[in-house]
């Protein structure tokens, strides 16, 4: 077997910044096996795969160790190649998910390619922090939240730039496919993030669409705004505009093809 492979930094205009994702354009499903080895060859934060339906595409993420249930940044990375590599003539391409129908839109046509997805809302709820992440904490939040993921709120994005984890006592809880946004208030945009998975192979993800569909509406509701600006404040850095429109979160954001190969099985 012969697979077309591509690897595009998502949430950036500039090669080696935001996030890295392989996508990979299958004509038939293999067997799962056979996904999650490519993917932890890859050992890239996430590899997506693709199949051409009717429709649009049946899309499915997997990281180095699991099978996700929803993307951002691999989704992007996925239209972005869909868009510029394959032909694909439309404006709007529709995804087929575990987590539903996405759709992604093409904003700009430039070097700068640029989109929005629709991604669902997970609003986050008041809730405790299990210990073993609050011990593994330099500094501790002010305010914890729980969607899929942990959302723990600092008042100052020094703090999230700053803070320690110290992995041992952090990687004794399983989240599952959810991990730990830490976030804050921005000083130059609405407001910044970082993201940990415990008993991860790759321990902080660069930048996380996914955790915008929880991180959007609270800082929505918080500054009384429907467009925000953010950063995820990784050492790659990356960029996003969220809009928070009904039970849906639009995120928006660039990508770049870093290359392309064949994977021979």
């Amino acid at each position: 077997m012969k697979f077309k492979a591509f690897v595009a930094d998502a949430f950036t205009r500039r090669l080696f910044g935001g996030n890295p994702a392989a996508v990979v354009l299958l004509d038939e499903w293999p067997e799962d096996s056979l996904l999650k080895s490519i993917a932890s060859e890859n050992n890239l934060p996430e590899t997506a795969f693709l199949v051409k339906t009717g429709e649009g595409f049946h899309l499915r993420w997997f990281t180095p160790d699991i099978e996700m249930d929803l993307c951002g940044h691999a989704t992007l990375a996925s239209a972005h190649i869909i868009f510029t590599e394959t032909g694909f003539k439309d404006n709007i391409v529709n995804f087929n998910t575990v987590s539903g129908n996405l759709q992604v839109r093409r904003v700009t046509e430039t070097q700068f390619n640029e989109y929005e997805l629709e991604f669902p809302k997970r609003a986050g709820v008041p809730s405790d922090l299990p210990e073993n992440i609050a011990n593994s904490l330099s500094i501790r939040p002010v305010e914890v939240l729980k969607a899929r993921d942990y959302m723990l709120v600092y008042s100052h994005c020094e703090d999230v730039a700053n803070i320690k984890i110290e992995r041992g006592e952090f990687d004794k809880i399983n989240l599952g496919n959810g991990g730990v946004i830490i976030t804050a208030p921005g000083i130059e945009c609405d407001f910044v993030s970082r993201f940990f998975t415990p008993g991860a192979t790759l321990f902080e993800d660069p930048v996380t669409g996914s955790a915008h569909c929880t991180l959007a509406p609270y800082w929505s509701e918080r500054l009384g705004k429907d467009i925000l600006s953010a950063k995820q404040l990784s050492d790659r850095g990356g960029e996003l505009v969220c809009r928070v429109e009904g039970d849906s979160v639009f995120i928006k954001g660039s990508a770049i093809t870093y290359s392309e190969s064949y994977i021979n099985i």
